[in-house]
């Protein structure tokens, strides 16, 4: 099955609607003021929400019968204050639409394509209590094309044991990043730039893989990790530190001395981290979102060359990069499987990804130069990265906690 023909899910945010492969969501329509008429699309329905009521309009008058298939939903905040809204279904608290931020006098219309069974819209205002609307029964075919999908939400309290499982796997890598990076410090002293060039790599994917906990680092990522400033090259920007700037001193033939100079700082760097650590937390709203965004910056950066500062190692951190997001969904793996129908089918595509990719390591360690692959797997290689990416981008929706009262 194509991505294209996959189930299609939506995150609502703020009363907007992004389109993403698989999340909690609808199909935004159309948007706007509420025009106090219903939509004329089939099985329209004006429901009016607020502080005190929810759900008024759906169905359109009492006794109505409603049938499975495709809702349209205009709703419209009758209320003076802001108020989150979920559909929802009753017994087993699945979230089918999440409209957050939806101010006073607003409308915003959506899509949802339900099965038979019973829903209730559900009002979550800023600072009371939820509102529950009535119960509504949907009759008609228990398998609708294209259904849209309901979750169960997920709490802060799910995401805690896997910040810190996670957490404890990334406090257990730091000492092998240290022993990398004390490595490439001493073959610089030496003066054996060769051995510096590999041992900088073999850090350097090591440091790559830890990408879920770059929040809880703070500063320490960028004096480990930045990125030359904006018009500046890793070379040439004064205040680079880090992987990057040491990189480009050591394919740019710099003298030893300049690497072992910045090398000494990144073992700094390194220590620091190692010691502030574990009085910081990973922040578990993070581990589902990383989950994408590894993979997501891995296509920005260093699928596009962006990131390479000499070394022309985009494809070991990519490599890397797989490796990182393999283990955050491994956190929240637990979470996931009640939860994304599409968790097979994405562990599948970082596996396919994984393969692609070590495919172009040589038995010396060594990687392809990225602008040597061929037209073949070059395409392969982008391919895999958009199928992984687009499969991903539901989860950071999914373990985004939501308000349940």
């Amino acid at each position: 099955m194509s991505l294209s023909s996959r189930v299609r899910w939506v995150l609502v945010a703020m009363g907007l609607v992004v389109a993403v492969p698989a999340v909690i969501g609808v199909q935004q329509i159309a948007s706007g003021g509420h025009s106090g008429a219903s939509p004329s699309a089939a099985h329209g329905f004006t429901v009016d929400v607020g502080t005190d009521s929810c759900g008024g309009g759906w169905p359109a008058s009492p006794g109505t019968a409603v049938e499975a298939g495709r809702q349209t939903f205009h709703v419209h905040n009758t209320s003076i204050a802001g108020v989150e809204v979920q559909l929802v279904e009753p017994s087993s608290g699945a979230v089918f639409l999440d409209v957050e931020g939806l101010g006073s006098g607003a409308a915003q219309t959506y899509e949802v394509r339900l099965p038979r069974g019973d829903y209730a819209f559900r009002c979550l205002p800023a600072d009371s209590d939820a509102v529950t609307g009535n119960v509504v029964h949907v009759t008609g075919a228990t398998h609708v094309p294209d259904a849209t999908p309901g979750v169960v939400p997920v709490t802060r309290n799910d995401l805690t044991p896997a910040a810190k499982s996670y957490g404890t796997w990334i406090e257990g890598r730091l000492p092998v990043l240290l022993d990398d990076v004390r490595a490439l410090a001493a073959d610089a002293h030496a003066g054996d730039l060769g051995a510096a060039r590999h041992d900088w790599l073999v850090g350097h994917v090591e440091y790559e893989q830890l990408g879920a906990a770059y929040g809880a680092f703070g500063d320490a990522d960028t004096a480990i990790d930045g990125m030359p400033a904006s018009g500046r090259t890793a070379l040439d920007d004064p205040d680079l530190q880090g992987f990057h700037r040491i990189e480009a001193l050591l394919w740019s033939g710099a003298p030893a001395d300049q690497v072992a100079s910045a090398a000494d700082d990144l073992v700094g760097s390194v220590q620091r981290l190692q010691q502030t650590f574990p009085t910081a937390r990973v922040d578990p709203l993070e581990i589902g979102l990383r989950a994408h965004e590894i993979l997501e910056n891995a296509l920005r950066f260093e699928a596009t060359g962006a990131s390479d500062a000499g070394s022309h190692s985009e494809l070991a951190t990519i490599d890397a990069n797989v490796a990182g997001t393999e283990q955050a969904l491994d956190a929240v793996r637990g979470l996931l499987r009640s939860r994304y129908p599409e968790l097979a089918a994405t562990d599948r595509a970082v596996a396919t990804l994984r393969t692609d990719v070590e495919a172009q390591r040589h038995p010396d360690g060594t990687w392809t130069d990225l602008d040597a692959l061929d037209r073949t797997d070059r395409e392969r290689v982008d391919a895999d990265l958009d199928d992984a990416v687009e499969l991903l981008a539901p989860i950071a929706a999914i373990c985004d906690p939501r308000r349940t009262s």
